[in-house]
């Protein structure tokens, strides 16, 4: 267990490096949070008023089309990401405009992915809905491979001109091929990033109590919106690097090495077991 997070916290360290040489990666996904609130804040009442009255077929539809603009907005930003650390992987020095670039060239089959993706999202929840007991568990086994199938899709739509089945089985291939069941480097990522979550809130929520105490609002909001600025800052950077931590994965399944990561320690990652 403490090899496998000491190896995960290497990763990180190796990614960060690529984030630092290119800060701006985090705008990526800043962009893709910005614009999924947006997307859920323009279909909350639209769902909400067809769940009240029966959620039949056009609660299904708007379901549909929510599943798919939220997919087509995350998957197009962790494009722009991916594309742009690529780049750098390369050894290049990627802009913004890089990453969204590359992004837009890929528009239609990120299009297609995210047709279905949304499709596959909504048939496995009316399957749920429609199950319980043991069948509800094997539909959540079902969603879990779905995760674990389609984790290198992103940099798969970037790099490769393949329609979205070609796509998914490309991406399980590799995954198989390369990682198999060596997901914690990932899972490490996340975990690290909580705990990190953890020890800030451990002094941050104590800072917003004790500056609301004085009375003064004039002195709690502007605490209270360094402290939410943080947690963000967190979320950013954890996002980013998992996309940085993917596209490095992928460029090592395909290529066999990675500029500026180290091979070794990239190669543990793919280590069987």
């Amino acid at each position: 267990m403490f090899a496998k997070i000491s190896r995960s916290w290497s990763l990180v360290k190796a990614s960060a490096s690529v984030l630092q040489a290119d800060k701006e990666l985090m705008i990526f996904p800043m962009l893709s949070g910005v614009a999924s609130v947006i997307t859920g804040v323009l279909f909350f009442l639209p769902l909400t008023f067809l769940q009240g009255g029966g959620f039949e077929m056009a609660g299904y539809v708007a379901l549909f089309l929510f599943y798919f603009v939220s997919t087509f907005v995350v998957v197009f930003f962790n494009s722009a990401l991916v594309g742009a650390a690529l780049i750098r992987l390369d050894g290049g020095d990627p802009t913004v405009a890089d990453g969204l670039r590359i992004a837009r060239q890929r528009l239609p089959l990120i299009v297609q992915w995210s047709l279905l993706a949304a499709t596959v999202g909504l048939l496995m929840r009316a399957a749920r809905e429609k199950s319980n007991g043991l069948a509800k568990f094997a539909m959540g086994l079902i969603g879990v491979a779905w995760n674990v199938a389609t984790f290198l899709i992103v940099p798969v739509l970037v790099t490769r001109d393949l329609n979205p089945i070609d796509a998914l089985k490309e991406s399980a291939s590799l995954l198989k091929k390369t990682w198999g069941e060596q997901i914690v480097g990932n899972a490490g990522i996340g975990l690290i990033f909580w705990l990190v979550g953890i020890a800030y809130s451990v002094i941050a929520i104590p800072a917003v109590l004790l500056s609301f105490s004085t009375g003064a609002p004039w002195v709690g909001v502007p605490v209270l919106v360094a402290v939410v600025i943080g947690y963000g800052l967190i979320v950013l950077t954890s996002a980013t690097l998992s996309g940085i931590y993917s596209a490095a994965l992928f460029r090592y399944a395909t290529v066999g090495e990675v500029r500026g990561i180290d091979r070794q320690l990239l190669a543990s990652a793919f280590e069987p077991r």
